[in-house]
């Protein structure tokens, strides 16, 4: 029995022909629009966010970590810096974060290579004193990202326009501090933070207010809330408020607020929009009791 080969029609072939040309183009297209994106976003880090990703302990990128003595700086009290160990990617940027009052460094030395590994230099600061109030707190992590960008060893590392501070208790009052004296700063993640000062509308750094239901030292009704709503809206903001939790929440690993404060930091100090997933609408679950944003525009 004889096999039949049956040919297309020649108008078949050429529908054909056409509907692979329209496939071949959209992949062009896309290739060229991912290709522009790249491009336009020179300061983007990693690859496209999970929230696997972000609530791990690790980021993607490998870290290492040095002490900075006191004696080797001014303006603060040293620390220790935390950075990627790779520049394969570009140069990232940085920042300054605070212990509060009473503390140290190493109450909250968990963030350091927990925000390091999605692609920032960390610099985690020995204040120049416990006692230190928040607008003392405020000038020293500004001195300790001039030292970051202009004398650390790992200055060459950093892109010294993209910067950021954050905090914990009297160290997030003092990152609102920061952020109100620098408007250069790209972002401010004040943790449960007090200050006597309650109105920011001077404040147009993009900042990110975490705070606990049941903070009996800086009360959310006293402290994080009223500050959220002085920033102007025209500025972004965002305010997180966990649920059942107290001050001291920020001295253990708290993944919501290590998500929160990696998400912020990637979309306004790299610029990543591929982040505003996690930042509009926001998070939910039985972990946040609240969460209020501008949400971030492209």
């Amino acid at each position: 029995m004889r096999s039949t080969i049956t040919r297309p029609r020649p108008a078949v072939r050429v529908l054909a022909r056409l509907a692979l040309a329209a496939v071949l183009a959209s992949v062009g297209v896309a290739t060229a629009s991912s290709a522009a994106q790249a491009a336009d976003n020179p300061h983007e880090r990693g690859p496209a966010p999970t929230s696997a990703i972000l609530e791990a302990n690790r980021g993607p990128f490998a870290t290492a970590s040095q002490d900075v003595s006191s004696l080797s700086v001014t303006g603060f009290g040293g620390g220790v810096i935390y950075y990627p160990t790779s520049t394969s990617e570009g140069t990232f940027g940085a920042v300054a974060i605070s212990p509060g009052y009473t503390a140290r460094w190493s109450s909250l030395s968990w963030l350091g290579p927990r925000i390091a590994s999605h692609g920032f230099v960390v610099i985690g600061i020995e204040t120049n004193t416990v006692f230190d109030q928040p607008d003392s707190r405020g000038r020293q992590l500004l001195a300790a990202l001039d030292y970051l960008v202009q004398r650390s060893s790992v200055r060459g590392r950093i892109d010294a326009t993209r910067l950021a501070v954050a905090g914990h208790s009297m160290g997030g009052g003092g990152s609102l501090e920061a952020a109100a004296a620098r408007p250069s700063l790209q972002a401010a993640v004040p943790l449960a933070p007090w200050n006597l000062t309650k109105n920011w509308s001077n404040l147009r750094v993009p900042t990110l207010i975490v705070g606990g239901e049941s903070d009996t030292v800086a009360p959310v009704l006293s402290h994080s809330e009223p500050f959220y709503s002085s920033i102007p809206a025209s500025s972004e903001k965002a305010y997180l408020e966990l649920n059942g939790a107290s001050h001291f929440f920020p001295q253990t690993v708290n993944t919501p607020t290590a998500k929160q404060a990696v998400a912020w930091l990637k979309r306004f100090v790299d610029d990543d929009t591929r982040y505003e997933q996690f930042l509009c609408p926001g998070p939910s679950g039985f972990e946040v009791e609240e969460y209020r944003s501008t949400c971030p525009s492209s």
